[in-house]
């Protein structure tokens, strides 16, 4: 705990609640549509924030400490996705079976060490492509918010440019703090949606069937590893980490495996969020990164309790807030991994491709984006690679 304390700094500690924010503010909308759809009630609602939450608090600030590395948890996002339309056709109770099932094969995954093999494998500029690319997306969206918000978006953008000039680690802060005056100032911020509510557990008990197995099972095991935990690792490996990916996905996969009878679907590593806190805005010293993730855990914590609270949160800032505030504080990770992408001529095709297609956004045959970047970018890395000794050859000859 001393050490904590000792490594603890400012920066980190916005870095991780501005990471926890932005899980928040998007992802979580999605949760609520799936549990619309289904027609859950509020009790299986909130237990199933609170079970995420607790989640990812737990495991992100224990897995955080034990390595001293920044790993941030949080709850599958395409799997999230899944549920949108595949729960109302099962139902609850089938669906935790299928998440018992999930999580039990991802736990035997995480046991046998073959994810650690395959990410060993994995050429840097395709992992920093990949990382690029799913972040692209955020960067964007800050001048989206142009027309609807101008005022704020102009503020937010100064205060990011100059602060990256005179204190970069605080850039993110100060983002912040000139975006929540803003609010107020323009009269925007709605107290009136404030509430204080308590998230509460709720118990339900699992059925399993072949067709939750196959159905959605088995597409959870598949969207987390190609969704979650590739692009996780790969963002780990671009900030310099080497934690085995092994320990990572079989912790998730136990506490998923506990917290699935409160209705969690998953999780996972993030990647997005993650940037945020193994960037170097978070502290310019690597080893003192994690306490990003252990601060985003604490506010994990505290908002998963709060359930209704947090929400009526969100509700009360402008959702252009939170989308300028998410892009600006990746802006660091994704320059950082465009110029990784890039940086090794030999494999300057496959970075970009890798980070073209998982920019793109575009879902084939039910895998993401970043898998088919990921799948693009290693085809791309073999061609290159099987022409390279032809040509060697070819000059060798031309030498002699």
């Amino acid at each position: 705990m001393k050490t904590l304390f000792k490594d603890c700094s400012l920066s980190a500690v916005v870095a991780g609640c501005i990471a926890t924010l932005i899980s928040y503010a998007g992802p979580l909308v999605i949760i609520f549509h799936a549990a619309e759809a289904a027609g859950l009630s509020h009790g299986q609602l909130s237990s199933w924030v609170w079970a995420v939450s607790m989640g990812s608090a737990v495991l992100g600030g224990l897995l955080s400490l034990r390595y001293r590395v920044p790993v941030v948890i949080a709850w599958s996002i395409p799997g999230s996705a899944l549920l949108v339309t595949a729960l109302p056709h099962i139902g609850l109770e089938q669906a935790i079976g299928a998440y018992l099932v999930a999580n039990t094969v991802l736990l035997l995954i995480g046991i046998s060490g073959a994810f650690d093999r395959l990410i060993a494998r994995l050429p840097g500029s395709i992992a920093a492509g990949m990382q690029a690319g799913i972040l692209f997306s955020f960067g964007i969206e800050v001048f989206r918010a142009l027309p609807v918000q101008p005022v704020l978006l102009l503020a937010m953008f100064v205060s990011y440019v100059m602060m990256r000039r005179v204190q970069p680690r605080y850039a993110v802060a100060a983002v912040l703090t000139v975006g929540a005056l803003v609010t107020v100032a323009s009269g925007e911020f709605r107290g009136s949606e404030l509430v204080l509510a308590l998230a509460t557990p709720q118990w339900t008990t699992p059925q399993f069937s072949l067709a939750a197995t196959f159905s959605l099972a088995l597409p959870l095991v598949l969207v987390a590893l190609t969704g979650q935990f590739m692009p996780g690792m790969a963002v780990l490996r671009n900030a310099g980490y080497r934690t085995e990916a092994s320990p990572l996905i079989s912790a998730s996969a136990l506490g998923g495996l506990l917290l699935a009878p409160f209705g969690c679907h998953g999780l996972n590593l993030a990647a997005v969020t993650a940037s945020l806190c193994t960037d170097r805005e978070a502290h310019e010293d690597p080893r003192r990164r994690y306490v990003a993730a252990v601060a985003g855990s604490a506010l994990y914590l505290l908002l998963g309790i709060a359930g209704a609270t947090l929400m009526s949160l969100f509700a009360a800032f402008p959702a252009a807030l939170i989308a300028v505030l998410a892009g600006l504080a990746l802006y660091g990770a994704i320059s950082e991994a465009l110029a990784r992408s890039l940086a090794e001529p030999g494999e300057r095709d496959a970075g970009l491709f890798t980070f073209l297609v998982s920019a793109s956004g575009v879902t084939f045959l039910g895998l993401s984006a970043a898998f088919w970047g990921l799948l693009f970018g290693l085809f791309a890395h073999a061609l290159v690679s099987l022409r390279r000794p032809r040509l060697r050859a070819a000059t060798s000859e031309q030498e002699s």
